[in-house]
């Protein structure tokens, strides 16, 4: 990607410019409740299907969350029916990890991963050339949300049962989202990129922008058909069209060391510590 540099000037400033992403990411599609230093984003009914959104530091409120404002979050979503789910940054805000303990939450850490494009590792022509970016009314969209479904529910990276038979039972249950995910395609919130053999998507990835700043996401590959390199092709395409599109910061949340390796191969450089609590 000659001409494009991704813009760093240390790693405190680049945690900065992720947690503003983190902050402005939900409003494009959701409602956000102020429960003082804790921020609930809520999908309502308006917004149609999609993953749910999570609670998180509020941001520029001082002040450190306690266990009692983590527990009062806790009853507004389970009134409100969506997961107890909050996420932040573990070097921004590291007191409220104690906090979500002490209210009974289980913490999980991920390596937080940025790129900068000078640091681009080149893929196999071969590779690279499985992967394509879905415009708003490609018809493979609904496969590449049905994915990372599968993907999920079968974690790691050791190959596995699910694959195309799979995948054309429960594709038809994403159709309900491809309308919404095609407007965020539209506006430029949102890219999606798939890699495929014989018509059929073997793997799938988004990004989610603010501004100058993306996340890489929900990159899923069928437990089938993984080690053949399609997640690192599918982000590759990821990061080139975030550069076309002017971006200066490409970051993402690692699963665990064994796929933070991986996307390593491309240049992602630790710069800290993603932190998300849930109901033990």
């Amino acid at each position: 990607m000659p001409g494009v540099t991704f813009r760093d000037g240390g790693d405190r400033a680049l945690l900065d410019r992720i947690e503003r992403f983190y902050d402005g990411v939900p409003r494009h599609e959701a409602r956000a409740e102020d429960h003082g230093p804790l921020t609930l984003f809520v999908r309502d009914g308006s917004t149609g299907e999609g993953w749910p959104f999570y609670a998180r530091p509020t941001l520029g409120r001082p002040g450190a969350a306690t266990a009692a404002d983590v527990s009062g979050v806790r009853a507004r979503q389970r009134e409100l029916g969506v997961p107890e789910s909050f996420e932040w940054v573990a070097e921004i805000t590291p007191a409220l990890r104690a906090a979500a303990e002490e209210a009974g939450l289980a913490v999980h850490a991920h390596p937080l991963m940025a790129l900068e494009a000078d640091d681009l590792a080149p893929v196999p022509a071969e590779t690279a050339a499985a992967a394509r970016v879905l415009g708003p009314q490609d018809p493979a969209l609904a496969a590449a949300l049905a994915v990372p479904h599968l993907a999920f529910a079968e974690p790691g990276t050791r190959i596995g049962a699910a694959g195309p038979a799979e995948l054309a039972r429960v594709v038809g249950e994403q159709a309900g989202a491809v309308p919404r995910v095609a407007a965020l395609v539209r506006a430029g919130h949102k890219a999606v990129a798939v890699a495929e053999r014989d018509g059929t998507v073997l793997c799938s990835g988004q990004y989610n922008r603010v501004g100058e700043v993306c996340e890489i996401v929900g990159v899923g590959t069928l437990p089938a058909a993984r080690r053949r390199g399609l997640g690192l092709a599918v982000t590759a395409a990821l990061v080139a069209e975030a550069a076309r599109n002017g971006v200066k910061t490409v970051f993402l949340s690692a699963g665990d060391d064994d796929v933070a390796r991986i996307y390593a191969r491309l240049g992602f450089r630790p710069v800290g510590t993603a932190l998300i609590a849930e109901p033990r």
